[in-house]
């Protein structure tokens, strides 16, 4: 008998905070992060769910509007619906306007290959969608140099062209969604003026150290120095530039940011991959944060309530070694996914730890330091069209490519399966 048969009870304390009750989880996420599809037209280096070719296993249409009907039913404000690159399902719109139909809201991360103008103009002018869609185009780099370094060459013109057809068809306050890396701390500003010029917001996220990301972190994550100027330009522009609460570990410079400064793991967010599987954090996609499947018996409800790895997120926490720290209180000890994927204990101090306590600790750990394998690898075997400068360089997948490892799941090759030129313009 499984602990879903038997859920632990635990009761709510009356009063409390604001954060204090989220901390305790939810009864339904606030928003979740589903990744439609792992095929992807790009190879970007940092790639967290080491995306490239689509897994035949991954939800149907009839499974994926179940799902949607069911967090109508549980109340889900929107989800964040990524990939892979979302666009290339040839069901992707349908599901869209599925999800708007059925009072979910809708925000989607793509790198902008379907966005044409005809589609801008459908998500500009379109009853179905207009006021429950939201869209953020990737750009890694204000800089085609920059950009193209990390997601691969063409990406950058792409990209732009896609924030451009949204502009001119009427589409406003898209979101410019970037990944903080130290090659492009410099660019803040740069940044900012695109995403003005464009009428979008800027989105700043954090790198972290999951899937192909693991590979390149010691590359790509900002210098200590960089993590202070990243801080500064934050507070300086307030709540008009987005984080999607990725840097609480920069609370513990002094003053918290805006946002919840909380991880929300298991709590107010998780994640659905494309076969449906349910992982505590979109940035842990590894077994040990698997919490169950919405194909089982109970569906999405049954997990996100009643499961024991979510059950034991909802717990009170010790801080652990970070306990002591007098700015704890700040930043909760950082990222769980940043510290499982640099071989940190949970509760450990954060790797970017701005007090500087995570590189101690990983200096601690010398040779005995263990990363973890990365639990999916949906990475094309063989070379990418255009491929991003950092795939040039040895990566543990193409170890496990070399020595003939069966890939984790069957996947096809193909990452463009089912999409064919004129459906781009549908």
């Amino acid at each position: 008998m499984s602990i879903l048969d038997n859920p632990p009870v635990r009761r709510r304390p009356d009063g409390g905070s604001l954060l204090q009750q989220f901390e305790l989880g939810l009864e339904a996420p606030i928003c979740l992060t589903w990744e439609l599809t792992y095929a992807c037209n790009l190879a970007c280096a940092h790639c967290l769910s080491s995306s490239g070719r689509r897994d035949p296993r991954e939800l149907t249409t009839e499974q994926c509007e179940a799902v949607i009907d069911e967090l109508e039913r549980m109340q889900v404000f929107y989800v964040n619906i990524g990939g892979g690159e979302p666009t290339i399902r040839p069901d992707f719109w349908h599901l869209v306007e599925y999800a708007v139909a059925h009072h979910v809201g809708v925000k989607f991360s793509t790198n902008g290959v379907r966005l044409t103008p005809d589609r801008a103009r459908w998500l500009a002018s379109s009853e179905a969608v207009n006021g429950y869609v939201d869209v953020q185009i990737s750009l890694d780099g204000a800089t085609a140099e920059v950009n193209d370094r990390v997601r691969g060459k063409g990406s950058y013109d792409t990209a732009i062209t896609a924030l451009r057809n949204l502009y001119e068809a009427g589409f406003r306050d898209a979101k410019l969604s970037v990944v903080c890396t130290r090659e492009n701390i410099g660019q803040l500003d740069e940044f900012k003026v695109i995403a003005d010029r464009y009428g979008a917001t800027l989105r700043l996220t954090r790198l972290r150290p999951s899937g192909r990301g693991a590979d390149v972190w010691d590359q790509l994550h900002p210098l200590a120095e960089q993590q202070r100027v990243l801080y500064d330009w934050l507070l300086a522009h307030g709540e008009g530039v987005l984080t999607g609460d990725s840097f609480f570990h920069l609370a513990a410079f002094g003053e918290k940011l805006p946002g919840l400064n909380l991880c929300g793991a298991g709590r107010v967010v998780c994640l659905i991959d494309p076969v449906g599987d349910v992982y505590a954090c979109p940035f842990a996609i590894h077994e040990d944060f698997l919490a169950g499947n919405v194909l089982a018996d109970g569906g999405f409800a049954r997990v996100w309530r009643n499961s024991e790895l979510f059950a034991d997120l909802r717990a009170p926490q010790t801080g652990g070694a970070c306990a002591s720290c007098s700015f704890y209180d700040s930043c909760r000890g950082g990222c769980m996914a940043a510290k499982f994927f640099t071989g940190l204990p949970l509760d450990g101090p954060d790797p970017e730890c701005v007090q500087g306590h995570g590189e101690s600790a990983l200096s601690r750990l010398g040779d005995e330091r263990r990363v973890p394998a990365p639990g999916q690898n949906h990475s094309r075997r063989t070379p990418v069209r255009n491929q991003p400068v950092l795939l040039q360089l040895s990566r543990r997948g193409d170890a496990l490519a070399d020595a003939g490892a069966p890939p984790v799941s069957f996947c096809e090759e193909n990452p463009l399966a089912g999409f064919t030129p004129d459906r781009a313009a549908q």
